[in-house]
Order: structure tokens, then sequence, then C-alpha cells
């Protein structure tokens, strides 16, 4: 549904030569939030089941591998493709079903969480990983999962390589795509670093929910968090408020 960016078709066209090839794909995606690395993982995820393989998509967080799930879904079940997730959310039942599927090659895509490198997940042939956001992965937990099926193609995806693969990239050990402009109508991430100033938060989440948008608060102290979300009650009350605390 979305026109490509020319960064976009560049990154396709050289997955698609990696993956044609004798040797198995290593190659980094690298771009901003929004630029598209999840439209071309969804790309290479079609071009390998169309070739009779398994797909695996490892997912730092519970939410994002939801996410995943839901667009994938979208875009990609029309075409008969069978796609499963594996995360908390998911019933021991249906998890374990899910596991008799996949070993038995009747699940075409698969995405989870660190859950997908557990011992009694098996893949009848498996044929590309995907990565995402693999700064939140060590090397043993990405290695684990290739340990499974050898010689498979590795996709990567990263807004913020970390220093071990930059470097390969660099030196050609892993190849390298760069994303380097938004899609069309993306307007642009805004930061903003200034001191404390409660009639500046006020300012911008009334502004964000003037838009209908959503607001995420992150605050340091689980103790005066309740103090907070009242506050905010208070000074937006047709705001619908949750305050959550957990370990991070």
């Amino acid at each position: 549904p979305y026109q490509y960016t020319r960064s976009q078709s560049e990154a396709i066209e050289a997955i698609k030569k990696d993956m044609e090839s004798s040797h198995p794909m290593d190659r980094l995606i690298a771009g901003d939030v929004g630029f598209g690395k999840t439209e071309i993982a969804f790309f290479a995820t079609f071009k390998a089941v169309l070739a009779h393989k398994q797909v695996a998509l490892l997912c730092p967080t519970t939410i994002l591998c939801q996410q995943h799930y839901k667009v994938a879904k979208q875009r990609l079940e029309p075409f008969g493709i069978k796609i499963a997730f594996f995360s908390r959310f998911v019933s021991k039942k249906e998890q374990i079903q899910n596991i008799h599927l996949l070993k038995e090659g009747k699940i075409d895509f698969v995405i989870g969480t660190h859950r997908l490198l557990s011992d009694e997940i098996q893949f009848k042939d498996l044929g590309l990983l995907i990565v995402d956001e693999e700064q939140k992965f060590g090397v043993t937990h990405k290695e684990k999962i290739k340990e499974k099926s050898k010689n498979i193609d590795c996709l990567t995806l990263t807004a913020t390589p970390i220093p071990r693969t930059m470097q390969m990239s660099l030196l050609n050990i892993r190849s390298l795509s760069l994303l380097e402009e938004p899609p069309i109508n993306r307007l642009p991430v805004k930061t903003y670093v200034a001191k404390m100033d409660q009639e500046l938060i006020y300012e911008v989440v009334e502004k964000e929910l003037l838009r209908k948008g959503q607001v995420y608060y992150l605050h340091n102290k689980i103790s005066s968090l309740a103090s907070v979300v009242s506050k905010l009650a208070a000074k937006f009350p047709n705001a619908v408020i949750k305050g959550v605390h957990a370990r991070m």
C-alpha cells in the first residue's frame, strides 16, 4: 500500500540478489523509526515463503511482537501465508499447537520474543531469520537460533546499530543498507531537551490531545507516579489517563 522510497527500493534489490546468491545473506538494514524497515522485512519474508522456506522474526518486546503480527496478518495472510506468534499473550494450549505445526512445516512465518530461542521450538525448513532491534539481543541469542538451521539468510533491522555490528558492516564482513529518507508524507521526528517545567509539559500534552493523539509520559519515580497521574487527570478531565509501573 506504500510507495517505496529510493533507499527502500535499493535495499530490496540488494536483498533479492543476496537471497538468490549461493551464499547465505547477512544484511543490516539501518534507518530511523518510521522509515520502512519492517516493510522491507515483509518483502523478504514473502520472497522466502515463495521459495517454500519458513521465516522467523525475533522481536525484543511483547508489544512489538503483537504489532508485527497484526500487520503481517493484514499484509500476508491474503496470499495464503500461515502466520503465528509466540509471546506471553498467547495461551499455553495455542503455543503447544503452534510448536507442532511449526515443526511439521504448516506455519510459514513465526513472530516471537525470546520465546523463539527455547529448545522446544523446532523448524522444518527455516530459510530466513529477521532480528528486529538487534541491540536488544546479545550475540548468544542470535547465534542460538542460527544453530537450529545452518546456512540460513539473516536480515537485521535497527535504528541504532551497535558498534560491533556497524564495524562489521564498514569492514564488509556483513552487508549494509541505509534508509536515508522518510516515506512520502512522513514528518521527521523532533526531539527537544529542556529543564523540568510543569507548564511546558501541560502545553505539549494539550497539543497532542487536541489532535486526538496519544501521550507516553515516562516518570522517574514510582513513589510519586500517582501524584503525577492525579494532576494530569485534574488538568485534562476528558482524557483517559492510566498510570502503570513495572520493573524495567
